[in-house]
């Protein structure tokens, strides 16, 4: 019989470089899926036309008050 040689471990570096590669090119493919289909809804906007970045930012929440949940406001 004849002994075979090991191979040498991976360096983590390249093993790094691997799975980041392996991260872009997933992207990548996912971005052009993306682009291929469109957008989902094409109708869908928002009710008054407002512009994102355009408000007040009040919002017009309750504050954090759930009703029906005492001692949970602040």
């Amino acid at each position: 019989m004849t002994a075979r040689l090991a191979r040498p471990p991976l360096r983590p570096y390249a093993t790094l470089a691997g799975f980041v590669l392996l991260l872009a090119v997933l992207f990548g493919v996912s971005y052009a899926a993306g682009s291929a289909a469109g957008p989902v809804a094409p109708g869908l906007h928002r009710v008054g036309g407002a512009t994102p970045g355009s408000g007040d930012g009040s919002g017009g929440g309750t504050g954090g008050n759930m009703g029906g949940m005492p001692g949970m406001g602040h």
